[in-house]
């Protein structure tokens, strides 16, 4: 009812009847006296109230829920943690405040690793067991590259506890093991053997590996691919002259990051994340090229930073490019052939162009052979033409192919004119091959795996992913036969995860690899029964044998 009625009806005047509500809506007094809840449900707690007592006085000593909950269980009662937070909430008991270590009970606690120190660094005499031996077959790699004058020639920062060099090996070690994080280095903390692969006395912890590549600028990470590149070419890894272009979008689940919306192939969506630019050596089949947080309004012009950085690393622009429709514009398709670059692309279809295809005359089509094609896709027919584009000076080689699997006939463009139809078709098909590179880098590289949404994290985080899969690639041309071709994540499950004894003497370092069925391709490939100087290790000999 309106309040001047009320008020009229039981004797109050309008004023002071709206002073009465309002006393009734702020004073708790007034509210007890109206409208009592009925209590329902059970009155007393058959669980809580027993043990009561005893919970009150374990309180008093200053313990935990969880150490109530382990003191009782010890004593034969079992209560859930919510059922005691009940409890001692009904008693008045706030929670309690952050403790140190020794205000806490007694119980059992995780230990606590040294801090890594390479000046604490132990070489003395004795033998230990690690899980992860086959680090160590990289070891006479590394110092082929001279992994320690690449990361002094980038300016990697580094302390007199932590040098860049051994900061580096032990980031290093997680992406040869295929560890997904930074913070799984707490599982491997108390293993030696990683530790003294690093140089060091043990394993950084991984509050420092995932703070270390804060400290790394994006000019540092160019500079380090840079010099990585021309280092293990140096040690023999030549690169072709022929790439395989993409972009991948590293998801980030993040709504706090200022970051742009891309298309992630994976989940059929765009959604946030760090856009990264992608390079494939075709000959050597190595992603050899990453750059990491690409802005959306500059993903066209990457494919020309791309071109220049081969120039100043090689003194030549790169041959011959491949890549898809929505890589770059057909302005920038210019520039390239300016530049003396061979390209192969898609050209986006539209209906007015797929309906001057099929009205060409049969006699205009040509079937073409493919012998590296199997089953039905070998003997697609193919329509030739010279078409000119916007913003692209003179014409290009437009290929109409049909009879590929696809319900659209696919469109090649390309500056080549020259080439057969036969090696402009088969060559972009191995463009499918990087993403075979990149699923390679998801899968154990674990680049999607993103530890921070720093794009500056993530650009390091791709560098290493780069020089570990070179790694791989090396070792992978050097065993030979059907491992030319293997996945990293092949190689390490078959040959390099493998357990075994280190022994230090004080004339060197051997490493006894546990016997596996692999064992023999590593000898064959002269990976074992070798002696290396490892400068990081005081200068010691190390020798790599079979248990």
């Amino acid at each position: 009812m309106p309040s001047d009625q009320v008020a009229e009806r039981f004797g109050y005047s309008p004023g002071a009847f709206r002073v009465l509500c309002s006393e009734f809506r702020h004073n708790q007094e007034r509210q007890d006296r109206f409208f009592k809840d009925v209590q329902r449900g059970p009155h007393a707690a058959p669980k809580r109230d027993p043990i009561r007592e005893l919970v009150i006085s374990l309180r008093k000593q200053n313990l935990s829920i969880y150490d109530i909950q382990r003191e009782l269980a010890e004593r034969g009662t079992e209560i859930s943690v919510n059922a005691l937070s009940i409890l001692l909430r009904e008693e008045g008991f706030a929670r309690l405040p952050r403790r140190r270590d020794d205000e806490r009970p007694d119980a059992k606690r995780t230990d606590d690793a040294p801090v890594a120190d390479v000046r604490k660094l132990d070489l003395s005499p004795r033998k230990f067991r690690t899980a992860f031996a086959g680090l160590f077959l990289f070891i006479p790699l590394l110092c082929e590259i001279d992994l320690q004058g690449v990361v002094e020639s980038a300016s990697l920062p580094g302390s007199g506890m932590i040098p860049a060099a051994h900061a580096v090996r032990a980031l290093l070690a997680l992406k040869l093991l295929g560890k997904e994080r930074t913070s799984h280095m707490m599982e491997m903390v108390f293993d030696p053997g990683i530790a003294l692969f690093a140089g060091l006395n043990v394993v950084p912890k991984r509050s420092f590996l995932s703070t270390y590549s804060a400290r790394v600028d994006p000019r540092t990470n160019f500079l380090l691919m840079s010099k990585w590149s021309e280092a293990i070419q140096a040690a023999g890894f030549r690169h072709g002259s022929s790439f395989d272009l993409d972009f991948h979008s590293i998801p980030a689940n993040s709504q706090a990051e200022p970051l742009d919306k891309h298309y992630v192939s994976s989940r059929s969506r765009s959604q946030k994340g760090i856009l990264t630019f992608l390079a494939r050596d075709v000959q050597e089949n190595v992603i050899c090229y990453g750059n990491a947080g690409v802005p959306k309004p500059e993903r066209d012009d990457e494919i020309l930073r791309f071109a220049e950085y081969w120039k100043s690393r090689t003194g030549h622009y790169p041959r011959e490019l491949v890549f898809d429709s929505q890589l770059t514009t057909y302005s920038n398709l210019q520039k390239l052939s300016e530049c003396g670059i061979s390209f192969i692309t898609l050209r986006r279809r539209t209906k007015k162009m797929i309906a001057d295809i099929y009205a060409a005359p049969p006699s205009q089509w040509k079937q073409v052979n493919l012998p590296a094609l199997t089953r039905q896709y070998r003997n697609p027919r193919v329509l030739e033409s010279r078409v000119q584009l916007k913003d692209y000076n003179g014409s290009l080689r437009q290929l109409a192919i049909t009879d590929l699997g696809h319900e659209e006939p696919t469109l090649l463009l390309t500056n080549q004119l020259n080439a057969s139809i036969v090696q402009l078709i088969t060559r972009y098909a191995q463009r499918m091959l990087i993403e075979n590179g990149i699923a390679d880098a998801i899968n154990f590289f674990h680049i999607d795996s993103l530890s921070s949404m720093v794009g500056l994290k993530v650009d390091f985080d791709l560098q290493l992913t780069l020089m570990a899969a070179s790694l791989y690639r090396i070792m992978a041309q050097r065993i030979g036969r059907e491992y030319r071709r293997a996945t990293a994540k092949t190689l390490f499950r078959k040959l390099f995860d493998v357990s075994g004894q280190v022994i230090l003497t004080d004339s060197g370092i051997t490493v006894e690899l546990t016997r596996r069925a692999h064992n023999p391709l590593l000898v064959d490939a002269g990976l074992t029964d070798r002696t290396v100087i490892v400068p990081w290790l005081h200068g010691r000999p190390l020798q790599i044998s079979l248990d």
